[in-house]
């Protein structure tokens, strides 16, 4: 029975994976077809959107004094995308990768692993990908991958939770701002379309 059921779950998933791939070729292949003009608007509208959520999430970082808050603007930038339901979904993802990828850094560090020690650096990054894919969520794994690269290899000073806690928190403010600004833009495009 249990067999069953993760056979439908699995066919399921996968089906849903391939209707959302052909979203988003029928979006490329759309956006594409848009005459020049229209491209350099949807650009603009882009980068005003990613532009208005980094520099919400570097300010609020650097009034609220936290280290490093350029990781917040990154993030802001990096989980951008033309639909809000895009960029809550990338949002989703990065966060979960910070999480797994600080948890699997910080265990790592505190086996020894990093810039000097490349096999337990290797193995750390290997572990949080493959431990993403098992929790099936594989879409953070590469995120998981960068946040342990960072708590392993960006030189930081203080207690070795310092890393971890505070990129998951630059990684939550800087989605935060992005789904706000996201979804201000979306608000904005429903008003000037009217009913």
């Amino acid at each position: 029975m249990t067999a069953g059921k993760n056979t439908v779950k699995t066919q399921l998933r996968a089906a849903r994976h391939r209707a959302s791939m052909r979203a988003a070729d029928a979006l490329i292949d759309l956006v594409k077809a848009l005459p020049f003009p229209d491209r350099i608007v949807e650009g603009g509208l882009m980068a005003l959107q990613a532009v208005c959520g980094a520099s919400l999430a570097y300010a609020i970082g650097s009034a609220l004094h936290t280290a490093q808050p350029f990781w917040a603007a990154i993030t802001a930038i990096a989980v951008t995308q033309q639909r809000y339901s895009d960029t809550r979904t990338l949002s989703r993802d990065q966060f979960i990768g910070a999480l797994a990828g600080g948890l699997f850094g910080f265990a790592g560090a505190s086996l020894g692993a990093g810039a000097h020690e490349i096999l337990g650096y290797a193995a750390t990054v290997a572990a949080v990908i493959v431990a993403c894919w098992c929790m099936n969520v594989g879409s953070a794994a590469r995120l998981g991958a960068i946040t342990a690269t960072i708590v392993l290899l960006v030189p930081m000073q203080g207690p070795l939770w310092d890393v971890p806690l505070f990129r998951l928190l630059q990684v939550i403010l800087g989605a935060a701002c992005t789904l706000l600004v996201s979804w201000l833009f979306t608000q904005a495009a429903r008003l000037l379309r009217g009913p």
